[in-house]
């Protein structure tokens, strides 16, 4: 199925990617030549005059919820999480601006001597000028993912669709690693997404989503040009939306 008339043109997005991509072939960690790959797909998108925000995740370094399953208190152990999605946004500006990119991280926790605190009408304003956001700190409260954070900021700033980063080139039936007979789609409803139970993002990111009228594409992007297919018109990944998509 050819979604490309589901997707309008896109000038402002958001791109939300996974610490444990970072990582590379690693289980911990930065990957240095991951994160250039990453880095150079942005600045080809920047290139065409895109606004671009981005939210990372902290996986690659701590995950909180998993460490709370354990034994360590929730709270503690999220806000760990969401110091982990720092460091990573850090790690992210210093290649992007290796690369000649003008950024900004921007997070919910107050450190103010690596980011600056996230403020909507400032986040705004940067990428008006031309600057690439990176939102560090998940939502500032506990009990949140950054994937809900993603959707979250997403509305905010006035993207027009999340761009999911994954490792894998779309939404499957099942997990295509462990049956090789798992259906690739590449367009799915948010109830598709709901009723079929399909892991795409966290129930609440997805509701926020779908109220917001908010598509979201998931695609591979170790792919070779991945994220800059999606601009043109290009069905990569798989769509979600529902109904009419805002412009």
């Amino acid at each position: 199925m050819d979604y490309s008339n589901k997707l309008p043109l896109l000038e402002k997005v958001l791109i939300k990617i996974s610490g444990e991509y970072l990582a590379g072939s690693k289980e911990f960690g930065i990957s240095p030549s991951t994160l250039s790959e990453i880095a150079d797909n942005i600045s080809k998108v920047h290139s065409k005059g895109v606004e671009i925000s981005i939210v990372v995740g902290g996986g690659n370094f701590f995950r909180g919820e998993a460490i709370a399953s354990k034994g360590m208190d929730r709270v503690t152990a999220d806000y760990m999480g969401m110091m982990a999605t720092v460091m990573n946004s850090v790690a992210l500006q210093s290649e992007l601006e290796k690369k000649g990119l003008d950024s900004r991280v921007m997070s919910a926790l107050t450190i103010r001597k690596v980011a600056e605190p996230y403020i909507r009408r400032r986040a705004i304003r940067h990428l008006e000028k031309g600057r690439i956001i990176i939102l560090a700190g998940g939502t500032g409260n506990p009990y949140f993912t950054t994937d809900t954070t993603a959707a979250l900021r997403s509305v905010e700033v006035g993207a027009q669709a999340v761009l999911k980063a994954t490792k894998v080139d779309g939404v499957y039936s099942e997990d295509p690693h462990k049956n090789s007979n798992a259906k690739r789609y590449t367009y799915l409803t948010f109830k598709d997404v709901i009723n079929k139970e399909l892991k795409v993002m966290d129930l609440t990111a997805i509701t926020l989503c779908k109220e917001n009228n908010l598509p979201i594409v998931v695609f591979d992007i170790s792919k070779k040009d991945a994220l800059f297919n999606i601009f043109n018109s290009k069905n990569e990944g798989t769509l979600i939306s529902e109904g009419d998509i805002r412009c």
